[in-house]
Parts: C-alpha cells; structure tokens; sequence
C-alpha cells in the first residue's frame, strides 16, 4: 500500500513537470524571439519543482505510514508544517490513550465492585447469551467462567419458573427457584430479577433469599405456637369459669377446680417467663466479661431450686450428686448464667424418673476451657431430635412437656445464653440411658483457683 500510494505521488508530480514544460515550450513558440535563457530557467525551476514535490510526496507518504503503524521512525528531514501536524497528532493520540486508560480503570473498578457483591450478577445480550456474571451468581447458578461464556441462559438454569418468567417477559417481580446448595435442613433457595437496558440487553440480578424464608418460617411457626401454647390453658381456664357460674359445686369440687384453674394459670405465667427472658436475651448487649460469678453458688442455687421443683413434679426431691471447685469464678451476666443452668436442671428433673439421679458437674479440661454439665438417666433422646432441640417450641414428647410444665422455650434460652458467652453447647444422648448438656466456655472466661480449694463433691 505504501509503494502504490508513494509511485501515484510520484507520476502525478511527474506529469505535472512534463504538462508545465509542454506550456513553456508552447509559450516560446509563440514568441520565438524571446531569450533562450528564459527556456533555461523554466527548465531549471520545473526541475527544482519536481524535485520538490517529489520530496513532499516521500514525506507525505512516511507521515501517512507512521499514522497507519504508530512504531515506525517518521523521517529526519520534515518540513516545519509536517512538524507541527505530527505534534498534533502526538498529542490527540496521547490523550487518547489516556482516556482509554481512564475508561478502563473504570470498568475494571465497576466490575470489581460488581464482584464483590454478595448478590449474584449476569449480564447479557439481547438474545440472552451471558457475556459477564460474578462469583456469586457462578455459585447460585453453577456457571464455569471458563465454559459458560456467550452461552444461553436458558440452556444453562433449566427451571420451568424461570422459563415462563423469561417467556411472560413482565419483569416487574422476580422468581424463586431452588439453588444448588443444600443444607441438612433446608434447601437453598434463589430469587432472581431481570432489569433491561441498553440496546436489548440485561441485567439479572440473583440473591441467596434462604435464610430470610427460614426467618419467615419460624416467625409463623412462632406465633402459631404461642397461640397454641395460651389456647389450651386458657380454654381449660374459661371451661371452669363457666362451671363455677352455671353449676353448685361442693367445697371440695371447687378447691378441685381452682387448683386446676391455678396449674393452668401457672403454665400461662411460665410461658410468658419464658418469652420475656427470651426476648431479653436477644435484645440486649452481650456481657462484657468483667462481672466474675463464683461457679459453685450458681451451681448450688440451681440445684436447690431444681430440688423444689422435684418436690412439685414427683413429690419428691431426687437424688441429685454436684461436683465443682469451690473457688472457680466464671464471667458472665448472673441472671442469664443462672437461667440457663436452671433450665437444664429443670428439663433433668421433668425427663428424669423420681427414682433415677441427676449430676451437674463443673470442670476445666486440658485446654482451659471451663465445662458446665447436666447428666441425667432419664428416657434419652433418639438422634434424629437432636439437631432441632433448640428451637422454640420443639418438643421430642409434647404430652410429657405439658404434665409436667415445660413450656418448650427451655433450650432455646440455653443455646441464646451460651452463643451471647462465647460458649458452645453440647447435647449427647442415648436412648433409655439418660442425657448430658454441655456449655462449654472459653478460657479467656473463666478464673481458676484451685489452689485454694479442692473439688467438693455434694450428694443429696
């Protein structure tokens, strides 16, 4: 390209020398008088104007071939007007680049942050090939971004939702389908919306929306319960309202019916207890850690009310066995500590025979960290309970909760306590042999002073 662009040049300037020395000599054939210098010095200027435009045309041609490849070497011997066009060009070619540069820094940065969003994003054509898509959206979707560039989206998240969403084209609501993530108790689920832009293009955007279903699930589940939970009471507190008023009952039918009236109205009071501890716990700061609890007091008030509560359930206190270090201190809030114990005491006494025994124990392991434990040799617990002991109102035996006065909240304030102390519970069980929980805390929590005392074991 370069050759034929210089040789037209070059003929060009040739054939305009030869049509003005052709004028020249028609001119002094006209005036055969004139001096033959003259044709000298036509001949010598329609040389040098040759020359010139010649030079102009080698020049030209090196600029337009520096323009085409910007690497070349432009020639040493450029007149001031080139000169100054090439600086021209030098400069608008350097501020493009830099404008180029600045455009990508910014698409670099625009889909880094689009990268780091939790939320999963696809960008696509306008026949829904996937040009772009984030880490997140590779996890919801199972994309490769080695395989799955410029495929269909359809052909890659093949849900009937999603087709007829897609298909309906009204983008105004997005749609749940199932994700690929599994959990042992849940399936994940997505939800995904399509924006439009551009020319024909769009923009999907995913989010993992499984723990906000869960939420809403339990929020259901939760005031279904509670209704349940203050129904039966007070539908057995309104039938003997209605007995005392329409019926003559002896002294000792109504001592009968107030008794009942009373346990009924006690099991409302516990459950409300319950609710309100509960929603303190979540709703107040963690402790700090600077309050220091002596173990073998918590311990021992615990006990002593779990005795109490024997008493009311069997008629009898049963044989409870403490062992714990005289001197341990624990931090933590009182209050909370104290309801989690006596919760785990409480469910032993309800869940343990009147003639079986109960240990609480308190002891550091080798890593310092300080174990809290209830074991009772109750009915045990078969393992597919265990994973949701902790949820509000689960029971593994709702009949047996009810006679004798669980309200189902018990472990769930256990579990709220431990994570608000850094701690961890622990359940083991074994069907017809008994129970043990465990809140295992810290190191950092508790303060060793054995030295001091020896471990004191207590039978009763």
């Amino acid at each position: 390209m370069r050759a034929v662009s210089f040789a037209r040049r070059l003929a060009m300037a040739v054939v305009q020398g030869v049509l003005a020395y052709l004028v020249a000599l028609g001119f002094l054939h006209l005036f055969p008088r004139s001096n033959g210098w003259l044709l000298i010095a036509l001949g010598v200027s329609l040389t040098g104007a040759l020359a010139w435009r010649i030079t102009q045309a080698r020049r030209m041609d090196a600029v337009l071939n520096w323009l085409r490849y910007p690497d070349g070497q432009l020639p040493a011997d450029m007149g001031s007007a080139d000169s100054e066009l090439v600086g021209l060009i030098l400069r608008e070619r350097r501020e493009f680049k830099f404008q180029l540069a600045q455009s990508d820094k910014r698409l670099a940065d625009f889909l880094s942050a689009l990268q780091a969003s939790p939320n999963g994003v696809v960008l696509m054509d306008a026949d829904q090939r996937i040009e772009w898509f984030n880490e997140s959206a590779a996890s919801h979707f199972g994309f490769d971004p080695l395989r799955d560039g410029q495929q269909h989206f359809t052909n890659l998240v093949r849900d009937p939702a999603v087709a007829a969403y897609l298909a309906a084209g009204d983008f105004s609501h997005g749609v749940v389908l199932a994700g690929r993530a599994h959990g042992l108790s849940s399936v994940q689920r997505i939800s995904l919306q399509l924006h439009l832009y551009g020319q024909g293009r769009s923009l999907l955007l995913s989010r993992d929306i499984t723990a906000i279903e869960q939420a809403e699930a339990m929020r259901r589940d939760f005031v279904a319960n509670v209704s349940h939970e203050i129904r039966t009471p007070l539908t057995v507190l309104g039938g003997f309202v209605e007995t005392l008023q329409t019926l003559r009952l002896s002294a000792d039918e109504q001592v009968r019916y107030l008794d009942l009236m009373a346990q009924q109205a006690s099991r409302m009071q516990s459950l409300v207890d319950d609710l309100l501890t509960l929603s303190k716990i979540e709703g107040s700061p963690r402790p700090s850690g600077h309050e220091w609890i002596t173990v073998a007091s918590l311990i021992r008030q615990c006990v002593d009310e779990g005795r109490s509560l024997s008493q009311l359930v069997w008629g009898q206190a049963q044989h409870m066995e403490v062992s714990v270090s005289g001197e341990d201190e624990l931090a933590g809030a009182d209050a909370e500590l104290h309801s989690a114990l006596f919760n785990l005491v409480g469910n032993a006494v309800r869940y343990t025979p009147a003639d079986k025994s109960i240990c609480v124990r308190w002891a550091i392991n080798s890593q310092g960290q300080g174990v809290l434990s209830v074991t009772d040799e109750g009915m045990g617990i078969a393992p597919e309970h265990l994973p949701r002991l902790t949820e509000r109102f689960y029971r593994v035996d709702r009949s047996r909760s009810r006679e004798t006065g669980g309200t189902g909240l018990g472990l769930a304030i256990v579990k709220h306590v431990a994570q608000r102390h850094d701690a961890e519970l622990q359940i083991e069980s074994t069907p017809g042999k008994g129970s043990t929980f465990r809140i295992v805390f810290g190191a950092f929590r508790v303060r060793q002073r054995t030295s001091q005392s020896a471990a004191l074991v207590d039978q009763h």
